[in-house]
């Protein structure tokens, strides 16, 4: 159901180009800061498994990761995070946020899923008509969202104030997923297209056409503030059936 890149690199402090990265505590590239890592320092971080249950048919896997003398090189803050994903008849994937300090947290946070499709010029995305967003491709110009989404070009946009559910189509592999979430604002769509693709080392020719990003996310004017001690938890919800 995930897009995977057949040139990723499997590498520590490298980012997989595929699966669900997550993107923490900041979003693209850090403001004022350009030798920060992209997406934050999550995606490339070492998590420690907390616990595999089952439930019923469904398995859940949770992990954690915290602040340590890495992290505060590049946010001199102090957290915890645990990732729960289930895998049943439903996705679930749930990040929760801890401020284990004693100042406040402000912090950007996505769930980067990258969706597989057969076609991507076939594809389309239903649910955020009439929607306002960001457009990274046209210097974050805020525009309006009319019908459904066909991807066309290199699209790189940030859904403003969004929590209603998306249907995503695929008419060439025959079905749709169906994409809900909780305690998110934002929603960011992303492919790179043809061009970009091209400059992405890790990202075969031609592979941009089989994914689409759909992530679940709360980024922008939308990021999160936590107090000391509080705690706040993203979730996606994941289901799929013939189209």
């Amino acid at each position: 159901m995930f897009f995977l890149s057949s040139q990723s690199r499997w590498e520590h402090g490298r980012a997989i180009r595929g699966g669900v990265p997550i993107s923490f505590p900041w979003f693209a590239d850090r403001a004022g800061d350009p030798k920060a890592l992209a997406h934050g320092f999550v995606r490339t971080k070492a998590w420690q498994l907390e616990s595999i249950g089952q439930a019923g048919d469904a398995v859940t896997v949770s992990m954690s990761t915290r602040n340590d003398g890495d992290t505060s090189k590049w946010w001199p803050s102090e957290f915890r995070l645990v990732y729960r994903v289930t895998f049943g008849s439903e996705l679930v994937l749930e990040l929760e946020v801890s401020n284990t300090g004693q100042k406040s947290l402000r912090f950007e946070e996505a769930l980067h899923a990258y969706h597989r499709v057969g076609n991507i010029e076939q594809a389309r995305l239903q649910g955020l008509d009439s929607v306002h967003y960001l457009d990274k491709t046209d210097s974050s110009r805020e525009k309006t969202q009319h019908g459904e989404i066909a991807i066309v070009s290199e699209t790189d946009r940030v859904y403003l104030n969004t929590s209603d559910p998306l249907e995503l189509h695929d008419p060439l592999l025959q079905r749709r997923t169906r994409v809900a979430k909780e305690n998110s604002r934002t929603t960011v769509v992303w492919n790179p297209w043809a061009e970009k693709a091209h400059s992405l080392p890790d990202l075969p020719q031609d592979e941009w056409m089989q994914m689409i990003c759909i992530e679940t996310s709360n980024v922008s004017d939308f990021a999160v503030d936590l107090e000391p001690g509080q705690q706040h938890t993203m979730k996606a919800l994941v289901t799929v059936a013939d189209l």
